[in-house]
């Protein structure tokens, strides 16, 4: 495609928790973006929003915008009553997939494996969890990404402390059981699913400074799963991804079990672009270079409720 006569507006940032990501990967999408030969308009939402997209006057938008209002269907709705184009999925499936406890209740109903839950709003739930999960659990907001408030938890001595961290960050908190890993991710673009990438942290968890601060996480590409587990994974992201009403990319996450069985943890679908993420490795991994999946993504920008 020709993106001469393209106005692209490159939508990130923000005040969030995970801004600081989004900005991390706005620069590599604006590489991408030049080499395709858009000169991206930059619009960084802790400045605005509705006013400088109104002066852009895009023909479409690139979302790069984590978390809250970039994941939620809140600037996917702006974006629809502008009749603006913009990435990634529409107004509902953004909010269903950003909200943790009912992503995994809907793949639940179509019998997608994923681990038990107990979701909390209030410390007086916490003898509950352990009743119900046992000792050994993690604890995450509900609506955060990038491992913002998540917790491993040992015992219940630990899961008041992790529960009051995890309420300052969000009104609802997920507890499931602590899972052994490993932890594996696949990204999803225009229903292709891209390799499967084994991520080996040497933190307990693969927490916020593992997934962008750290040198020494291994990403591995081939995952170490086995031929039928690898292609297992990705027809499950596929279904998963597609089960919440996903469109044109994303990833889902993946746990393994004690006896060897991936479970389904959660989906993004705002991923991170930066230096350390997932998604863009993986693409090379299938021989998509950045600008190759920078416009993939692009070409199916729409006006998506």
């Amino acid at each position: 495609m020709n993106w001469a006569n393209e106005r692209v507006a490159l939508v990130y940032g923000g005040v969030g928790s995970e801004a600081n990501v989004s900005r991390d990967g706005k620069e590599t999408v604006a590489e991408a973006m030049r080499d395709l030969g858009i000169t991206p308009i930059e619009i960084d939402i802790k400045d605005g929003l509705v006013e400088p997209l109104m002066a852009a006057n895009p023909t479409r938008v690139f979302n790069l915008v984590h978390g809250r209002p970039g994941e939620d269907g809140v600037l996917q709705g702006l974006l629809c009553a502008l009749g603006i184009p913009f990435t990634g999925s529409g107004v509902g499936a953004s909010a269903l997939a950003l909200d943790k406890p009912r992503t995994k209740q809907v793949w639940e109903s179509l019998g997608l494996p994923t681990a038990p839950m107990v979701v909390v709003n209030d410390l007086e739930q916490a003898d509950i969890c352990v009743k119900r999960l046992g000792p050994e659990l993690f604890v995450k907001p509900a609506h955060e990404g990038s491992s913002v408030g998540a917790h491993v938890v040992h015992g219940g001595d630990q899961l008041k402390a992790a529960l009051i961290d995890a309420l300052k960050h969000d009104t609802r908190v997920l507890v499931e059981p602590l899972l052994p890993g490993p932890e594996f991710t696949v990204g999803v673009v225009r229903g292709l699913a891209l390799p499967v990438i084994g991520i080996r942290p040497s933190s307990e968890f693969y927490d916020y400074e593992a997934k962008y601060q750290a040198d020494d996480t291994e990403y591995q590409i081939p995952s170490g799963l086995s031929p039928e587990l690898e292609a297992e994974a990705q027809q499950m992201a596929l279904e998963a991804f597609d089960a919440l009403g996903c469109r044109t990319w994303g990833r889902i996450d993946f746990m393994m079990d004690e006896t060897g069985h991936l479970l389904l943890v959660e989906c993004n679908t705002v991923p991170g672009m930066g230096s350390h993420s997932l998604v863009p490795k993986a693409a090379r991994a299938s021989g998509m270079d950045m600008p190759m999946l920078i416009e993939q993504i692009l070409l199916d920008a729409e006006v998506s409720p």
